[in-house]
C-alpha cells in the first residue's frame, strides 16, 4: 500500500487526489472513492468533480481507477468530471482509445482555493 496516495474531500462536491496512483495504492483508493461517491448521492448531489492536481505519478492502475469511479457515479445518477488530469494519464487514455470516455473538464480553478471538509489534524 502506498501511504502517500490520499483522497481529500473538499467543499463543493470535489475530491482531491494526491500522491502516486499505482497498483499499490489503487485498491484502497477505489474503496474510499466509491464511499465518497455514494455519500454524494445520499447528499442529493447531481454532479461531482475529482481533482487530480495533487497526483505525482500515475500508471494504468490509475486509469482503471478513474474508469471504475465513472461507472459507480453513473450507476448512482451522478455526473462526474475529472480536472487537472496528469499528462501521463492523458497519454494512457489516448493510447487505449479511452480519452473520449473520460469526462475531463477543460478548466476548473485549482483545488488549492478549496478547504477540506474535515481538519485532517483532528480527524485521526
Amino acid at each position: 500500500m502506498n501511504p502517500s496516495a490520499t483522497l481529500t474531500p473538499l467543499e463543493a462536491g470535489t475530491l482531491l487526489i494526491s500522491g502516486v496512483l499505482d497498483f499499490a495504492a489503487v485498491a484502497r483508493l477505489a474503496s474510499e472513492g466509491r464511499a465518497w461517491l455514494r455519500a454524494a448521492v445520499a447528499e442529493g448531489r447531481t454532479s461531482v468533480v475529482v481533482d487530480l492536481s495533487g497526483v505525482e505519478r500515475a500508471n494504468s492502475a490509475g486509469l482503471a481507477l478513474l474508469l471504475e469511479w465513472l461507472e459507480v457515479a453513473h450507476a448512482g445518477g451522478l455526473s462526474l468530471s475529472y480536472v487537472h488530469l496528469p499528462e501521463s494519464l492523458q497519454r494512457l487514455a489516448a493510447v487505449s482509445n479511452l480519452d473520449a470516455v473520460l469526462p475531463v473538464a477543460s478548466f476548473k480553478p485549482p483545488a488549492a482555493g478549496l478547504q477540506p471538509l474535515v481538519n485532517p489534524d483532528t480527524e485521526r
